[in-house]
């Protein structure tokens, strides 16, 4: 264990000597302003967006609006219990924060709630892509967007020096994976309303055949 340890630490390394100098745009205005676009991605926002969604479906009485809200919402949860379980399992410092010390850290969680040393793996990115494909999958309308500002946020971390490459790619697979699994939780879920509906209806037109034999 301590030599897959060491070659991770390694690997984290190489990483940050290759690109970790990427930070240094951070402070650049045009990069300072992409950043603070790219907080559209953090929970709050997030789950926000997804009720709203809940929200506007149930006025509207739209299924379909209803349904993408909800797939929303719970991919989002899902997402977001994924990378935290991996944030508190590995300490990794920030490539802003790396510049700043003249070091990288890479190394076992701590359980230290310094978010400077939580890079790994970049939550903005597995919120965004969870509910970008949440809202592709149900609304293909407007797939192009949702997966379009996925990918902004996504790109911005490296120059914003919050994340590193495997950061963000992590990130997004979290984000993918929590979708799939949160639309087949919603299908299930639609799949035994509809079949409970349905034995109710019967179960009337049963009775109402009882009760006025032809």
């Amino acid at each position: 264990m301590g030599k897959k340890h060491k070659k991770a630490r390694d690997l984290a390394k190489a990483e940050h000597d290759a690109i970790g100098a990427a930070a240094k745009a951070a402070d650049h205005p045009p990069v300072a302003l992409a950043g603070k676009a790219s907080e559209i991605a953090d929970q709050p926002p997030l789950v926000a967006l997804s009720l709203a969604t809940i929200g506007v479906g149930l006025m509207l009485r739209r299924r379909d609006v209803t349904r993408t809200g909800t797939r929303m919402l719970l991919a989002h949860a899902l997402a977001t219990a994924g990378k935290t379980v991996l944030k508190r399992a590995i300490d990794r410092s920030r490539p802003r924060r790396a510049l700043k010390d003249g070091e990288h850290e890479a190394r076992a969680g701590s359980g230290s709630d310094d978010t400077e040393f939580n890079s790994f793996p970049s939550g903005h990115t597995a919120g965004a892509v969870s509910v970008a494909e949440a809202i592709a999958r149900t609304a293909p309308t407007y797939a192009a967007p949702a997966r379009g500002g996925a990918a902004f946020v996504a790109a911005v971390q490296l120059p914003r020096g919050a994340h590193y490459p495997s950061d963000v790619a992590v990130g997004a697979g979290i984000g993918w994976v929590a979708d799939r699994i949160a639309g087949l939780a919603i299908n299930a879920g639609e799949r035994a309303i509809d079949r409970r509906r349905q034995n109710k209806e019967d179960a009337g037109a049963l009775a109402e055949a009882e009760a006025h034999p032809s």
